[in-house]
């Protein structure tokens, strides 16, 4: 039996497999983006792919990835939710 990789989601905390959250990411220049890959250079965070979690992520990922997170990131965020 093949091993699941488990990620957890910054918002709610829960922890679940990789495929079914969203990862956001920050290079080096600090720029953030969606990962839909999940394979981008860069400090990543998690989330889990529902509304309520991006709702919640708007007071979390500031401080996850330790810089301001544009608001069409959260657009495109729920685009994949």
């Amino acid at each position: 039996m093949k091993k699941v990789p488990l990620r957890k989601c910054v918002a709610t905390g829960e922890q679940l497999p990789k495929k079914e959250l969203i990862r956001i990411v920050k290079n080096k220049e600090g720029e953030v983006s969606v990962d839909p890959t999940g394979k981008k250079n860069g400090r990543g965070a998690y989330l889990k792919r529902s509304l309520d979690a991006i709702e919640l992520a708007k007071k979390i990922l500031n401080r996850v990835l330790d810089t301001e997170i544009p608001e069409e990131i959260y657009e495109e965020l729920k685009t994949y939710a």
